[in-house]
């Protein structure tokens, strides 16, 4: 959880295609605009380690087994919070991330069937229990996500390509942790416009900084 005087760590959670990569760019232009340091990152693919194991479990041509996949995903988490995350937090900063530990959850846990709880404890061990104090979840219905990502004329990674049974219970489990955690979890209807959700973002983060006193009352 939270610790006083560190930084802040916001997360952008949801399936592919949902927009957080955008909603992401848009937060970090509003904070730096407001004086603020940003670190920007991403889950995997945060480091050159990250990189590397990204590369394996989004583009790798043969199988993973969940296990192996789920064990690869923690070991990135483990180097990336220890080497980017903590640091920026240490200094003040604010840390704006694509994808954390509810990814796994949602991904390995369901998706891969691989158990909620299970997961949980091995993202929250890699990560030395570090929570994020905000989480916007973009939700959207898989058949919507999948029509954005083919309209972008892309070819799918081994996510992406899972079968829709698959990224129905992600979608799901993403729902479940965000009813589970209300005081953390920010659920954003994904087919809004780019505008409305910044400004829902940009709102509950005003709020949050506010209750915290790490910001006035600036909008």
């Amino acid at each position: 959880m939270r610790d006083a005087g560190l930084g802040v760590f916001v997360t952008f959670e949801g399936g592919d295609g949902s927009g957080k990569t955008t909603q992401s760019a848009l937060l970090e232009d509003w904070l730096e605009d407001a004086g603020r340091t940003v670190v920007r990152t991403r889950e995997p693919g945060g480091t050159e380690v990250g990189r590397l194991v990204r590369e394996i479990v989004l583009h790798h041509r043969g199988d993973i087994a969940p296990r192996a996949e789920a064990l690869l995903y923690a070991a990135d988490r483990a180097h990336h919070i220890e080497t980017v995350v903590r640091p920026a937090l240490q200094r003040g900063e604010v840390v704006i991330q694509d994808r954390y530990l509810d990814s796994s959850v949602a991904y390995q846990g369901a998706g891969r069937v691989l158990g909620r709880d299970e997961v949980r404890r091995l993202s929250l061990w890699a990560a030395g229990g570090l929570l994020p104090d905000l989480t916007v979840l973009l939700d959207l219905d898989p058949e919507v996500a999948r029509e954005r990502l083919t309209a972008d004329d892309k070819p799918f990674d081994r996510l992406e390509a899972e079968k829709h049974d698959f990224h129905t219970r992600v979608r799901a489990e993403y729902l479940s942790l965000a009813e589970a955690e209300p005081e953390r979890f920010l659920v954003l209807d994904a087919t809004l416009p780019e505008s409305e959700l910044a400004h829902a973002v940009r709102e509950r983060l005003g709020a949050l900084l506010t209750a915290t006193g790490d910001v006035g009352d600036d909008d």
